[in-house]
């Protein structure tokens, strides 16, 4: 396909450069209902054909980085100020509740992007409303992470708090079971994978992978009584059962020497189809150099392992940001190739789990956030100029695409 069946404006954004960025928007969906939150803090809820436009609109102060649909509820978070998690009706966009997380992590002690208190990544439940919230600082040499994981009720009651000094990037959540992944973990006894009760808070399983490695974990997804982790630490996935045990693992983008530079990629991000644990791996770095001249041959690639063995790999080309998956479909979007530093890498690209590419959606900017239903693909595209080009592509729109239209394809 060359473009999306619908798409909506999101007003002025200035370009990502050739790097990938720092989330700046989010997009949910739920039945075939679409709700995008902006750089600007504006919130709006859209029916999925986008022809009536706004169905309504809030306005905020700060970047919304986060976000989750549920029947009842949608959940918001934002990187600055209070670091506010707020829970709107998805009928109306009016306010059920807000939190600010500051009271717990603290304020920023600089005014830059890094320092800002962040909600990293929030979900929703039948029971419970989930947030990771966190914050950075530096003193000298030493790094400081401030976080803690959220279980609130629908109405907004605190039931449990999880607080630890690492630095959270994901989390999956079920009625009974979250899962966090924590990426940065100074401290030898902290741990990359931590499991707790849904309903109390309290630690069920802990993980590490056996390294000593201030890296743990990019990303964590459940697979039924199963655990599906993308290891940072040595760049491997893992399928672990519920107490955290091994159950496989797979060498995704481990540590080669090409030449006289010896590079890896991370495996950023993981999910979970059909029986299916769908891997993504990102940029190439290597241990002696910022910038390498060799490419990891895995970077930028969707792995699809079932039971231990790869089922198919797929060159995607570009950074992505997220994977998202629905029945047997996982979606897979492609930004920035910065040593590339060309715009045929942006697209969206949907796979089956058993068999691999089903189509690619072509798109002129990058796509940053992606959201999918039974009924609905929908993605955030923002503008991107690279360094040594000097032309800007694409622009900061909504893109809403019926998941039926991609069955056909």
């Amino acid at each position: 396909m060359d473009a999306f069946t619908n798409r909506r404006d999101l007003g002025s954004l200035d370009p990502a450069a050739s790097r990938h960025n720092w989330a700046r928007s989010a997009v949910a969906v739920s039945g075939e209902q679409v709700f995008v939150g902006t750089a600007d803090g504006r919130i709006s809820g859209f029916d999925s054909s986008l022809e009536d436009g706004e169905r309504w609109s809030v306005r905020g102060e700060h970047r919304i980085v986060s976000m989750a649909a549920g029947d009842d509820c949608l959940v918001v978070g934002e990187r600055g100020g209070d670091g506010r998690l707020r829970v709107l009706d998805p009928e109306t966009g009016t306010l059920r509740w807000e939190y600010a997380t500051t009271d717990d992590i603290g304020t920023a002690t600089r005014e830059s992007l890094f320092f800002l208190p962040y909600l990293v990544d929030v979900a929703v439940t039948d029971d419970r409303v989930v947030a990771i919230a966190r914050r950075y600082e530096r003193d000298s040499d030493e790094r400081v992470w401030t976080s803690v994981v959220y279980g609130f009720d629908h109405d907004g009651e605190v039931r449990w708090r999880y607080r630890t000094a690492a630095s959270p990037i994901a989390l999956d959540a079920e009625r009974d079971r979250v899962a966090v992944a924590y990426n940065r973990c100074p401290e030898a006894d902290q741990h990359g994978l931590v499991v707790l009760d849904g309903e109390t808070g309290a630690s069920r399983a802990t993980w590490d992978p056996e390294i000593d490695a201030e890296r743990r974990v990019g990303d964590v997804a459940f697979a039924g009584d199963d655990i599906a982790v993308a290891c940072h630490g040595d760049k491997r996935g893992y399928l672990l059962d519920g107490d955290g045990r091994e159950r496989w693992s797979v060498a995704l983008a481990t540590k080669q020497s090409l030449g006289d530079e010896t590079v890896y990629a991370y495996p950023n991000h993981v999910c979970v189809a059909d029986g299916t644990v769908v891997f993504v791996t990102g940029n190439t770095f290597a241990e002696s150099t910022r910038d390498p001249d060799a490419r990891h041959p895995n970077e930028h690639t969707v792995f699809a392992v079932e039971d231990g063995d790869p089922k198919w790999t797929y060159d995607s080309g570009g950074f992505a940001r997220g994977v998202e998956s629905v029945g047997e479909r996982v979606v897979v979007p492609s930004a920035q190739n910065f040593r590339l530093r060309s715009a045929d890498t942006h697209c969206v690209r949907v796979f089956d789990a058993a068999d691999g590419h089903v189509e690619t959606t072509e798109c002129s900017g990058i796509p940053t956030a992606i959201a999918v239903g039974d009924d609905v693909l929908a993605m955030v595209e923002e503008p991107v100029e690279y360094h040594d080009e000097g032309v800007t592509h694409g622009a900061y729109r909504l893109h809403v695409q019926p998941a039926a239209e991609s069955r056909r394809n």
